[in-house]
Protein backbone atom coordinates (compact mmCIF):
# COMPACT_ATOMS: atom_id res chain seq x y z
CA UNK A 1 0.00 0.00 0.00
CA UNK A 2 1.52 3.64 -0.61
CA UNK A 3 1.66 5.88 1.44
CA UNK A 4 1.58 9.19 1.02
CA UNK A 5 2.53 11.43 4.39
CA UNK A 6 5.77 12.61 2.99
CA UNK A 7 5.46 16.37 4.22
CA UNK A 8 2.88 16.29 7.34
CA UNK A 9 5.86 16.38 9.35
CA UNK A 10 7.10 19.60 8.08
CA UNK A 11 5.62 21.84 10.85
CA UNK A 12 5.41 19.86 13.76
CA UNK A 13 6.77 20.77 16.78
CA UNK A 14 9.65 18.68 18.32
CA UNK A 15 12.36 18.94 21.40
CA UNK A 16 15.72 17.51 20.69
CA UNK A 17 19.26 17.82 22.02
CA UNK A 18 21.76 18.89 19.28
CA UNK A 19 23.98 16.09 20.33
CA UNK A 20 21.56 13.65 19.56
CA UNK A 21 21.24 14.76 15.89
CA UNK A 22 25.09 13.69 15.24
CA UNK A 23 26.31 9.85 15.16
CA UNK A 24 28.42 8.78 17.20
CA UNK A 25 30.29 7.80 14.37
CA UNK A 26 30.58 11.06 12.09
CA UNK A 27 33.68 12.06 11.04
CA UNK A 28 33.23 15.19 12.86
CA UNK A 29 32.39 14.11 16.20
CA UNK A 30 35.53 12.02 15.70
CA UNK A 31 37.51 15.06 14.96
CA UNK A 32 36.27 16.70 17.80
CA UNK A 33 37.38 14.15 20.27
CA UNK A 34 40.76 13.25 18.75
CA UNK A 35 42.35 16.55 19.92
CA UNK A 36 41.55 19.67 22.41
CA UNK A 37 40.53 22.59 20.35
CA UNK A 38 41.23 25.02 22.89
CA UNK A 39 45.08 25.37 22.04
CA UNK A 40 43.77 28.01 19.12
CA UNK A 41 43.04 30.27 22.32
CA UNK A 42 46.90 30.39 23.05
CA UNK A 43 47.84 30.82 19.52
CA UNK A 44 45.59 34.09 19.11
CA UNK A 45 45.54 35.57 22.25
CA UNK A 46 48.09 38.22 21.36
CA UNK A 47 46.08 38.96 18.35
CA UNK A 48 42.79 40.13 20.45
CA UNK A 49 42.79 43.18 22.88
CA UNK A 50 41.93 41.98 26.37
CA UNK A 51 40.30 45.13 28.03
CA UNK A 52 38.36 46.63 25.80
CA UNK A 53 36.54 46.10 22.51
CA UNK A 54 33.49 44.43 21.16
CA UNK A 55 33.10 40.95 21.84
CA UNK A 56 34.62 38.85 19.82
CA UNK A 57 33.30 35.65 17.87
CA UNK A 58 34.96 32.58 19.41
CA UNK A 59 38.11 31.82 17.85
CA UNK A 60 38.11 28.11 17.90
CA UNK A 61 34.55 28.59 16.02
CA UNK A 62 36.30 30.92 13.27
CA UNK A 63 39.08 28.65 12.78
CA UNK A 64 37.41 25.55 12.48
CA UNK A 65 35.18 27.14 9.50
CA UNK A 66 37.41 26.63 7.22
CA UNK A 67 38.42 23.46 8.56
CA UNK A 68 35.31 22.17 7.79
CA UNK A 69 35.61 23.84 4.25
CA UNK A 70 39.10 21.82 3.82
CA UNK A 71 38.04 18.71 5.15
CA UNK A 72 34.88 18.57 2.96
CA UNK A 73 36.81 19.89 -0.29
CA UNK A 74 34.11 22.70 -0.72
CA UNK A 75 34.84 25.22 -3.58
CA UNK A 76 34.63 28.85 -1.73
CA UNK A 77 33.91 30.42 1.68
CA UNK A 78 30.46 31.33 0.58
CA UNK A 79 29.21 27.87 -0.14
CA UNK A 80 30.56 26.54 3.27
CA UNK A 81 28.48 28.92 4.93
CA UNK A 82 25.61 28.09 2.93
CA UNK A 83 26.27 24.74 3.71
CA UNK A 84 26.80 25.19 7.57
CA UNK A 85 23.54 26.61 7.96
CA UNK A 86 21.77 23.48 6.64
CA UNK A 87 23.78 20.85 8.16
CA UNK A 88 22.86 19.87 11.77
CA UNK A 89 26.46 18.37 12.32
CA UNK A 90 28.27 21.59 11.28
CA UNK A 91 26.44 22.88 13.59
CA UNK A 92 27.21 20.73 16.07
CA UNK A 93 30.77 20.94 15.30
CA UNK A 94 30.90 24.75 15.47
CA UNK A 95 29.07 25.25 18.74
CA UNK A 96 25.71 26.63 17.27
CA UNK A 97 22.20 25.42 18.15
CA UNK A 98 19.54 25.44 15.56
CA UNK A 99 18.92 29.10 16.07
CA UNK A 100 22.04 30.32 15.96
CA UNK A 101 22.99 32.90 13.44
CA UNK A 102 25.61 31.93 10.98
CA UNK A 103 29.01 34.53 10.71
CA UNK A 104 28.95 36.22 7.28
CA UNK A 105 30.93 34.14 4.74
CA UNK A 106 33.40 37.39 4.98
CA UNK A 107 34.42 37.37 8.45
CA UNK A 108 36.87 34.43 7.97
CA UNK A 109 38.66 37.12 5.57
CA UNK A 110 38.32 40.02 7.69
CA UNK A 111 39.93 38.53 10.64
CA UNK A 112 42.68 36.84 8.16
CA UNK A 113 43.70 40.19 7.07
CA UNK A 114 43.38 42.09 10.54
CA UNK A 115 44.62 39.75 12.31
CA UNK A 116 46.80 36.49 11.10
CA UNK A 117 47.91 38.06 7.88
CA UNK A 118 51.80 37.75 7.65
CA UNK A 119 52.20 35.46 10.58
CA UNK A 120 52.36 31.95 11.29
CA UNK A 121 49.16 31.03 12.50
CA UNK A 122 48.29 28.28 10.26
CA UNK A 123 51.76 26.47 10.46
CA UNK A 124 51.25 26.37 13.82
CA UNK A 125 47.67 24.63 13.61
CA UNK A 126 49.74 21.98 11.60
CA UNK A 127 52.87 21.85 13.69
CA UNK A 128 50.42 21.22 17.02
CA UNK A 129 48.46 18.67 15.38
CA UNK A 130 51.75 17.11 13.78
CA UNK A 131 53.10 16.84 17.61
CA UNK A 132 49.18 14.98 18.59
CA UNK A 133 50.28 12.88 15.77
CA UNK A 134 53.84 11.94 17.39
CA UNK A 135 52.04 11.42 20.96
CA UNK A 136 50.04 8.90 19.10
CA UNK A 137 52.95 7.35 18.33
CA UNK A 138 51.91 6.65 15.02
CA UNK A 139 54.89 8.51 12.99
CA UNK A 140 57.81 6.86 12.17
CA UNK A 141 60.53 9.18 11.18
CA UNK A 142 62.98 6.75 9.65
CA UNK A 143 61.87 6.65 6.00
CA UNK A 144 60.62 9.62 4.52
CA UNK A 145 59.58 10.61 0.95
CA UNK A 146 59.55 13.91 -0.41
CA UNK A 147 57.71 14.93 -3.59
CA UNK A 148 55.90 18.17 -5.11
CA UNK A 149 53.19 19.16 -7.05
CA UNK A 150 51.29 21.61 -8.36
CA UNK A 151 48.38 23.72 -7.68
CA UNK A 152 46.64 25.97 -10.07
CA UNK A 153 47.10 29.60 -9.19
CA UNK A 154 43.96 31.82 -9.73
CA UNK A 155 45.23 33.93 -12.66
CA UNK A 156 44.45 34.58 -15.94
CA UNK A 157 46.83 32.46 -18.58
CA UNK A 158 46.37 35.74 -20.83
CA UNK A 159 46.93 37.96 -18.74
CA UNK A 160 51.12 38.37 -18.33
CA UNK A 161 54.03 40.03 -18.75
CA UNK A 162 57.32 39.29 -19.73
CA UNK A 163 60.74 40.10 -18.02
CA UNK A 164 63.81 39.17 -17.37
CA UNK A 165 64.54 37.20 -14.21
CA UNK A 166 67.33 38.18 -11.65
CA UNK A 167 69.47 34.39 -10.92
CA UNK A 168 69.04 33.44 -7.55
CA UNK A 169 71.73 31.97 -5.24
CA UNK A 170 71.89 28.60 -4.92
CA UNK A 171 71.40 27.42 -1.36
CA UNK A 172 74.81 25.45 -2.00
CA UNK A 173 76.56 28.27 -4.44
CA UNK A 174 79.23 29.61 -1.52
CA UNK A 175 80.62 25.58 -0.71
CA UNK A 176 80.48 24.78 -4.28
CA UNK A 177 82.29 27.76 -5.31
CA UNK A 178 85.22 26.77 -2.48
CA UNK A 179 85.16 23.43 -3.61
CA UNK A 180 85.97 24.75 -7.55
CA UNK A 181 88.79 26.74 -6.74
CA UNK A 182 89.98 24.37 -4.36
CA UNK A 183 90.50 21.67 -7.45
CA UNK A 184 91.21 24.16 -9.80
CA UNK A 185 94.69 24.69 -7.22
CA UNK A 186 95.53 21.23 -7.05
CA UNK A 187 95.41 20.83 -10.88
CA UNK A 188 97.21 23.76 -11.14
CA UNK A 189 94.89 26.46 -12.17
CA UNK A 190 93.96 29.56 -11.47
CA UNK A 191 90.65 30.47 -8.94
CA UNK A 192 87.39 31.49 -11.40
CA UNK A 193 86.30 35.26 -11.09
CA UNK A 194 83.14 36.24 -9.07
CA UNK A 195 79.91 36.24 -11.08
CA UNK A 196 79.65 39.70 -10.29
CA UNK A 197 82.96 40.57 -12.65
CA UNK A 198 80.89 39.28 -15.56
CA UNK A 199 78.44 41.51 -17.69
CA UNK A 200 76.95 38.70 -18.87
CA UNK A 201 75.70 36.91 -16.03
CA UNK A 202 72.15 37.17 -15.36
CA UNK A 203 72.76 37.88 -11.52
CA UNK A 204 74.62 41.21 -12.62
CA UNK A 205 71.93 42.45 -14.74
CA UNK A 206 73.71 41.90 -18.27
CA UNK A 207 72.63 40.11 -21.68
CA UNK A 208 72.48 36.53 -19.93
CA UNK A 209 68.80 37.38 -17.95
CA UNK A 210 66.42 34.38 -18.31
CA UNK A 211 63.12 35.80 -19.73
CA UNK A 212 59.63 34.22 -17.68
CA UNK A 213 56.16 34.95 -17.62
CA UNK A 214 54.90 36.68 -14.64
CA UNK A 215 51.38 36.71 -13.94
CA UNK A 216 49.10 40.65 -13.76
CA UNK A 217 46.65 38.51 -11.45
CA UNK A 218 48.83 36.30 -9.21
CA UNK A 219 52.60 37.47 -9.55
CA UNK A 220 53.76 35.45 -6.56
CA UNK A 221 52.63 32.02 -8.66
CA UNK A 222 55.18 30.84 -11.24
CA UNK A 223 54.62 29.92 -14.88
CA UNK A 224 54.66 26.14 -14.91
CA UNK A 225 54.80 23.89 -18.32
CA UNK A 226 54.81 20.29 -18.36
CA UNK A 227 54.84 18.66 -21.57
CA UNK A 228 52.96 20.39 -24.39
CA UNK A 229 49.80 21.15 -23.54
CA UNK A 230 49.91 21.52 -19.69
CA UNK A 231 51.05 25.88 -19.55
CA UNK A 232 49.40 27.00 -16.16
CA UNK A 233 50.27 29.83 -13.77
CA UNK A 234 50.64 27.54 -10.39
CA UNK A 235 52.13 27.08 -7.11
CA UNK A 236 54.70 24.61 -6.22
CA UNK A 237 53.92 22.15 -2.70
CA UNK A 238 56.79 20.15 -1.82
CA UNK A 239 56.06 17.53 1.07
CA UNK A 240 57.61 15.16 3.03
CA UNK A 241 55.90 12.38 4.87
CA UNK A 242 56.63 9.05 6.65
CA UNK A 243 55.95 5.40 5.18
CA UNK A 244 52.44 5.37 6.61
CA UNK A 245 51.16 8.57 4.84
CA UNK A 246 51.79 11.13 7.78
CA UNK A 247 52.28 14.72 6.76
CA UNK A 248 55.83 16.00 8.01
CA UNK A 249 56.30 19.29 6.35
CA UNK A 250 55.58 21.50 3.17
CA UNK A 251 56.37 24.82 1.65
CA UNK A 252 54.65 26.47 -0.81
CA UNK A 253 57.19 28.05 -3.95
CA UNK A 254 55.89 29.54 -7.11
CA UNK A 255 55.56 27.31 -9.81
CA UNK A 256 58.16 27.82 -12.05
CA UNK A 257 60.86 27.23 -9.42
CA UNK A 258 62.40 23.24 -10.22
CA UNK A 259 62.02 20.95 -6.90
CA UNK A 260 65.87 20.74 -6.52
CA UNK A 261 65.95 24.60 -5.87
CA UNK A 262 63.43 24.44 -3.43
CA UNK A 263 64.30 20.98 -1.41
CA UNK A 264 66.24 23.48 1.15
CA UNK A 265 63.62 25.04 2.74
CA UNK A 266 61.72 21.51 3.22
CA UNK A 267 64.76 20.07 4.74
CA UNK A 268 65.62 22.74 6.74
CA UNK A 269 61.89 21.77 8.60
CA UNK A 270 62.57 17.77 8.77
CA UNK A 271 66.18 17.39 9.35
CA UNK A 272 66.14 16.75 12.73
CA UNK A 273 63.29 14.41 13.03
CA UNK A 274 65.29 11.20 12.80
CA UNK A 275 65.58 10.49 9.39
CA UNK A 276 67.17 7.78 7.77
CA UNK A 277 66.76 7.23 4.56
CA UNK A 278 64.85 10.05 2.44
CA UNK A 279 63.23 8.54 -0.77
CA UNK A 280 62.61 11.41 -3.72
CA UNK A 281 62.11 11.27 -7.52
CA UNK A 282 64.88 11.90 -10.31
CA UNK A 283 64.41 15.62 -10.34
CA UNK A 284 65.83 15.58 -6.89
CA UNK A 285 68.84 13.54 -7.97
CA UNK A 286 71.64 16.20 -8.01
CA UNK A 287 74.99 16.17 -6.68
CA UNK A 288 74.41 19.17 -4.57
CA UNK A 289 71.58 17.44 -2.83
CA UNK A 290 73.16 14.15 -2.69
CA UNK A 291 76.11 15.79 -1.01
CA UNK A 292 73.73 17.73 1.69
CA UNK A 293 72.10 14.15 2.45
CA UNK A 294 74.84 12.11 3.25
CA UNK A 295 77.16 14.89 4.75
CA UNK A 296 74.19 14.19 7.15
CA UNK A 297 74.46 11.12 7.62
CA UNK A 298 70.80 10.52 5.99
CA UNK A 299 71.11 7.21 2.96
CA UNK A 300 69.10 9.34 0.04
CA UNK A 301 67.21 7.05 -2.64
CA UNK A 302 67.25 8.08 -5.69
CA UNK A 303 65.96 6.30 -9.20
CA UNK A 304 67.78 5.25 -12.28
CA UNK A 305 68.43 8.04 -14.81
CA UNK A 306 68.68 7.08 -18.10
CA UNK A 307 71.30 9.22 -19.95
CA UNK A 308 70.18 11.75 -22.08
CA UNK A 309 72.47 10.80 -25.27
CA UNK A 310 71.35 10.74 -28.70
CA UNK A 311 70.35 7.52 -29.92
CA UNK A 312 73.32 5.59 -32.06
CA UNK A 313 75.97 7.62 -29.89
CA UNK A 314 77.85 6.11 -27.06
CA UNK A 315 76.84 6.78 -23.34
CA UNK A 316 78.39 8.14 -20.51
CA UNK A 317 79.36 4.95 -18.72
CA UNK A 318 81.17 3.73 -22.15
CA UNK A 319 83.90 6.03 -20.79
CA UNK A 320 85.56 4.76 -17.97
CA UNK A 321 87.05 6.75 -15.64
CA UNK A 322 90.65 6.02 -14.34
CA UNK A 323 90.80 7.70 -11.27
CA UNK A 324 94.51 7.28 -10.52
CA UNK A 325 95.49 9.44 -13.46
CA UNK A 326 92.27 11.63 -13.36
CA UNK A 327 91.61 10.71 -16.70
CA UNK A 328 88.72 8.70 -19.31
CA UNK A 329 89.30 5.83 -21.43
CA UNK A 330 87.09 5.72 -24.01
CA UNK A 331 85.67 2.59 -26.33
CA UNK A 332 89.10 3.22 -28.51
CA UNK A 333 91.12 2.78 -25.31
CA UNK A 334 92.30 6.56 -26.06
CA UNK A 335 93.17 8.64 -23.07
CA UNK A 336 90.91 11.73 -22.71
CA UNK A 337 92.88 13.88 -19.97
CA UNK A 338 91.61 16.48 -17.40
CA UNK A 339 91.70 20.57 -18.99
CA UNK A 340 90.05 22.50 -16.44
CA UNK A 341 86.65 22.99 -14.07
CA UNK A 342 84.43 25.18 -14.96
CA UNK A 343 81.78 27.36 -13.37
CA UNK A 344 79.40 25.10 -12.52
CA UNK A 345 81.82 22.57 -10.67
CA UNK A 346 82.21 20.03 -13.60
CA UNK A 347 85.97 19.13 -14.33
CA UNK A 348 86.32 18.99 -18.34
CA UNK A 349 87.62 16.09 -20.14
CA UNK A 350 88.92 16.41 -23.81
CA UNK A 351 90.13 13.96 -25.93
CA UNK A 352 92.87 14.74 -28.98
CA UNK A 353 90.99 15.74 -32.31
CA UNK A 354 94.08 14.51 -34.78
CA UNK A 355 93.38 11.02 -32.87
CA UNK A 356 89.99 11.09 -33.15
CA UNK A 357 89.83 11.92 -36.76
CA UNK A 358 90.93 8.54 -37.56
CA UNK A 359 88.97 6.88 -34.74
CA UNK A 360 86.78 4.43 -36.48
CA UNK A 361 84.18 4.88 -33.62
CA UNK A 362 84.46 8.64 -34.30
CA UNK A 363 80.72 8.85 -36.20
CA UNK A 364 79.08 6.67 -32.36
CA UNK A 365 81.31 9.15 -30.42
CA UNK A 366 80.98 13.10 -31.25
CA UNK A 367 80.14 15.53 -34.28
CA UNK A 368 82.58 18.24 -33.45
CA UNK A 369 83.96 19.76 -36.30
CA UNK A 370 87.47 19.60 -34.54
CA UNK A 371 86.60 16.02 -33.82
CA UNK A 372 87.26 16.57 -29.90
CA UNK A 373 85.26 14.64 -27.40
CA UNK A 374 84.32 16.30 -24.07
CA UNK A 375 83.31 14.41 -21.05
CA UNK A 376 82.42 16.20 -17.84
CA UNK A 377 82.62 15.14 -14.31
CA UNK A 378 81.00 16.76 -11.79
CA UNK A 379 83.51 18.12 -8.78
CA UNK A 380 80.76 16.34 -6.11
CA UNK A 381 80.09 13.32 -8.54
CA UNK A 382 81.40 10.39 -5.44
CA UNK A 383 78.44 11.28 -3.93
CA UNK A 384 76.22 10.47 -6.81
CA UNK A 385 78.13 7.10 -6.85
CA UNK A 386 77.60 6.53 -3.37
CA UNK A 387 73.83 7.14 -4.26
CA UNK A 388 73.90 4.54 -7.21
CA UNK A 389 75.49 1.81 -4.69
CA UNK A 390 72.67 2.84 -2.35
CA UNK A 391 70.39 2.09 -5.12
CA UNK A 392 71.80 -1.01 -5.33
CA UNK A 393 71.72 -2.19 -1.88
CA UNK A 394 69.08 -5.16 -1.03
CA UNK A 395 66.09 -3.77 -0.52
CA UNK A 396 65.76 -0.12 -2.18
CA UNK A 397 64.03 -0.82 -4.97
CA UNK A 398 60.88 -2.04 -3.06
CA UNK A 399 61.06 0.67 0.04
CA UNK A 400 60.98 3.24 -3.70
CA UNK A 401 57.86 1.74 -5.23
CA UNK A 402 56.30 2.70 -1.93
CA UNK A 403 56.01 6.16 -3.42
CA UNK A 404 52.54 5.40 -5.40
CA UNK A 405 51.43 4.80 -1.82
CA UNK A 406 52.53 7.67 0.56
CA UNK A 407 53.36 10.76 -1.19
CA UNK A 408 51.74 10.30 -4.10
CA UNK A 409 48.14 8.77 -2.14
CA UNK A 410 48.31 12.32 -0.23
CA UNK A 411 48.53 14.69 -3.26
CA UNK A 412 45.86 12.67 -4.89
CA UNK A 413 43.94 12.43 -2.01
CA UNK A 414 43.95 16.27 -1.36
CA UNK A 415 43.35 16.76 -5.01
CA UNK A 416 40.33 14.85 -5.33
CA UNK A 417 38.90 15.04 -1.61
CA UNK A 418 39.97 18.23 -0.14
CA UNK A 419 39.91 20.56 -2.97
CA UNK A 420 43.40 20.94 -3.58
CA UNK A 421 43.78 21.15 -7.50
CA UNK A 422 43.14 25.20 -7.61
CA UNK A 423 43.51 27.70 -5.22
CA UNK A 424 40.58 30.48 -5.27
CA UNK A 425 43.07 32.98 -3.51
CA UNK A 426 45.27 35.21 -4.49
CA UNK A 427 49.04 35.52 -2.96
CA UNK A 428 51.95 32.74 -1.60
CA UNK A 429 50.55 33.86 2.09
CA UNK A 430 46.97 32.74 1.52
CA UNK A 431 48.67 29.71 -0.32
CA UNK A 432 50.40 28.81 3.03
CA UNK A 433 47.05 29.16 4.75
CA UNK A 434 45.20 26.83 2.17
CA UNK A 435 47.95 24.49 2.53
CA UNK A 436 48.53 24.67 5.76
CA UNK A 437 44.78 23.72 6.57
CA UNK A 438 44.51 21.03 4.28
CA UNK A 439 47.20 19.12 5.61
CA UNK A 440 45.74 19.56 9.34
CA UNK A 441 42.50 18.26 8.23
CA UNK A 442 44.48 15.06 6.32
CA UNK A 443 46.15 14.33 8.91
CA UNK A 444 43.81 15.19 12.18
CA UNK A 445 40.97 12.79 9.98
CA UNK A 446 43.71 9.99 9.96
CA UNK A 447 44.60 10.77 13.65
CA UNK A 448 40.58 10.36 14.58
CA UNK A 449 39.69 7.67 12.58
CA UNK A 450 42.35 5.84 13.93
CA UNK A 451 41.84 6.73 17.59
CA UNK A 452 38.36 5.47 16.99
CA UNK A 453 38.60 2.48 15.76
CA UNK A 454 41.54 1.68 19.00
CA UNK A 455 38.84 2.86 20.98
CA UNK A 456 36.62 0.62 19.24
CA UNK A 457 38.99 -2.64 19.31
CA UNK A 458 40.64 -1.95 22.76
CA UNK A 459 37.50 -3.61 24.48
CA UNK A 460 37.79 -6.50 22.19
CA UNK A 461 41.15 -7.43 22.22
CA UNK A 462 41.57 -6.91 25.98
CA UNK A 463 37.57 -9.21 26.58
CA UNK A 464 39.93 -12.06 24.12
CA UNK A 465 43.13 -11.75 25.87
CA UNK A 466 40.91 -12.25 29.36
CA UNK A 467 39.23 -15.25 27.86
CA UNK A 468 42.27 -17.42 26.56
CA UNK A 469 44.34 -16.40 30.18
CA UNK A 470 40.46 -17.59 31.96
CA UNK A 471 41.04 -21.09 29.74
CA UNK A 472 44.52 -21.35 30.21
CA UNK A 473 44.48 -20.76 34.40
CA UNK A 474 41.60 -23.47 34.02
CA UNK A 475 43.75 -25.96 32.21
CA UNK A 476 46.72 -25.60 34.85
CA UNK A 477 49.15 -23.71 31.65
CA UNK A 478 49.23 -20.24 34.22
CA UNK A 479 48.51 -19.92 37.91
CA UNK A 480 45.91 -17.31 38.73
CA UNK A 481 47.32 -14.57 40.60
CA UNK A 482 46.59 -11.24 40.29
CA UNK A 483 49.08 -10.46 38.33
CA UNK A 484 47.78 -12.42 35.37
CA UNK A 485 44.82 -9.22 35.23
Amino acid sequence: MMTRDADKKRAQIQMFCMDDMVPQDHLLRLIDKAIDWSFIYDLVEDKYCSDNGRPSMDPVMLIKIPFIQYLYGIKSMRQTIKEIQVNVAYRWFLGLDMFDPVPHFSTFGKNYTRRFKDTDLFEQIFSHILDECYKAKVIDPSEVFVDATHVKARANNHKLVVKKSEQEALFYEEKLKEEINNDRAEHGKKPLKNKDDDDNHPSSGGSGGKEIKISTSDPESGWFHKGEHKQVFAYSIETACDKNGWILGYTVSPGNLHDSRTFKGLYDKIKDIGIETLIADAGYKTPAIAKLLIDDGIKPLFPYKRPVTKQGFFRKYDYVYDEYYDSYICPNNQMLPYVTTNRDGYREYKSCGNVCSKCPFLHQCTESKDHVKLITRHVWEPYMEMCEDIRHTLGMHDLYSKRKETIERIFGTAKENHGFRYTQMYGNARMRMKTGLTFACMNLKKLAKMKFKNGQLGPLFRSIIIAIIEIKVQKGIYEKTGLVY
